[in-house]
């Protein structure tokens, strides 16, 4: 792309922006911290204050004092469909979109459609409410950002299945954490405010404990922290700093830890609203006649997480890996080289050390960094 045109899409883009609809978002620790609350609160002060607003869907979990809130508030009827011979609701979109009101609130950003539904996501169906220029007020618990999957598993001991892509915190012109100690969410479970009776107990002793709560706490606080990082480094210039730092994931076809190195690299992006790409060497012995059909799944569904993150891929075929990531990395102006930690058996130790020392001769001679990711 010319330079004529590269100014010609770029102005382009900010007519788009200027006609997308503003977005919030409501983030939390977990369930019951009072996200839905807030959003509805919010909802009734702008009728109040005249705005044109519509509940594009809102969960209220049977919480009373959240469904008393609705009371007044204009709902915009849901689709109903037949799956698996139940009868199922789904936000309507093009309802809304008909509609055009000035702000519509949708409830569980990171909630999965039924099979058959225009978008697979919520967060898709956000992000075309937004593309109509209809503002969006929305609510996310910590555990359903991508790049996060790995930290909440270690601390949460479970996989969160439902999960909305970092990009869309990034689209978001607010964010604002619902925050409370653990011992205040503990007493609001205990009340019965959060699930029935007859749940609580389980609760306790899984998800709500206070260790945990108080990590995903902490996890929620940070998120929100870097979102007015960008938002300032966006729009209060402050020099240099930080504006050219670029990272560059390395992964193989067999590496066990590429999953957890392109969310940490995503990671290091976002904290440095920076760009960022993952990188695999394609070696002879691997060329698409060669590579296991497993190997090949693999690398397949690690370019996937890596595109939902935000990165750029890039396959470059080469004998020699280590002469591959740094011609790569110099090309693009790359200033960090993150790679996985090897496992600890003999061979490939043996194996990495020495693609580590032929790496790090060749880096010696540039400003290039290495992170190892564990």
């Amino acid at each position: 792309m010319g330079e004529k045109e590269q100014n010609v899409q770029r102005f382009l883009d900010l007519i788009q922006k200027a006609r997308r609809g503003k977005f919030k978002i409501y983030i939390g620790m977990s369930a019951g911290v009072g996200k839905t609350y807030r959003m509805l609160q919010e909802a009734r002060m702008l009728v109040r204050s005249g705005i044109d607003v519509k509940i594009g869907y809102i969960e209220t979990h049977n919480r009373a004092e959240t469904h008393d809130l609705l009371d007044g508030l204009p709902l915009v009827p849901r689709r109903r469909l037949f799956y698996k011979g139940k009868e199922l609701e789904e936000m309507d979109v093009q309802a809304i979109i008909n509609l055009r009101p000035e702000v519509v609130i949708v409830d569980e950003l990171a909630h999965s459609n039924i099979e058959g539904s225009k978008n697979e996501k919520r967060w898709q169906d956000v992000v075309e409410i937004l593309e109509a220029g209809i503002n969006v007020i929305s609510a996310v618990n910590i555990q359903h950002i991508e790049s996060l999957n790995e930290e909440v598993k270690w601390i949460t001991g479970i996989e969160v299945a439902e999960r909305i892509p970092d990009r869309m915190l990034h689209l978001a012109d607010e964010v604002v954490n619902i925050d409370l100690t653990a011992d205040e969410l503990i007493a609001r479970l205990r009340e019965g405010k959060i699930y029935p009776q007859d749940k609580i107990q389980r609760a306790l002793t899984h998800f709500f404990q206070p260790d945990r709560i108080l990590q995903l706490r902490e996890l929620a606080l940070k998120e929100v922290a870097r979102q007015v990082e960008r938002k300032v480094e966006k729009e209060v210039p402050r020099g240099e700093m930080g504006r050219h730092e670029r990272f560059m994931a390395c992964i193989s076809s067999n590496d066990k830890t590429a999953r957890a190195v392109i969310r940490k690299t995503a990671r290091l992006a976002s904290y440095y609203t920076s760009h960022w790409l993952v990188l695999y060497v394609r070696t002879p012995r691997e060329s698409n006649d060669r590579i296991p059909l497993d190997r090949q799944r693999h690398l397949i569904n690690n370019f996937k997480l890596a595109t939902s993150l935000g990165a750029e891929v890039v396959v470059v075929e080469k004998r020699d890996i280590s002469t591959a990531i740094i011609e790569e990395a110099e090309h693009r102006q790359i200033t960090t080289i993150c790679l996985g930690k090897p496992h600890l058996s003999l061979l490939r130790v043996i194996a990495m050390t020495s693609l580590f020392n032929d790496l790090l001769k060749k880096l010696n001679t540039t400003d290039i960094d290495v992170g190892i990711l564990s």
